[in-house]
């Protein structure tokens, strides 16, 4: 099979960087949503509702994140 044929078929996931640039952004987004919570509540004084909806939705976009990673064969 030739190059351009393979990585056609690779699609988005045919890089290497592509894909530890998403593990460490999944990373990120799950272990730091916690801190992002502290950093906006208690640093910064943002209100406790828009501070814990950003950190929730930090990790529940990391959670997504994971499952494509996941479903993609990316990481087992």
């Amino acid at each position: 099979m030739t190059q351009e044929k393979q990585q056609s078929k690779t699609g988005l996931m045919g890089s290497k960087y592509l894909k530890m640039l998403l593990i460490i952004i999944m990373a990120l987004l799950l272990f730091g949503g916690p801190y992002i919570l502290y950093i906006l509540y208690g640093v910064l004084k943002v209100r406790f509702l828009i501070s814990g909806v950003i950190g929730f939705g930090s990790v529940l976009l990391g959670l997504i994140l994971m499952w494509y990673l996941i479903k993609t064969k990316v990481i087992s």
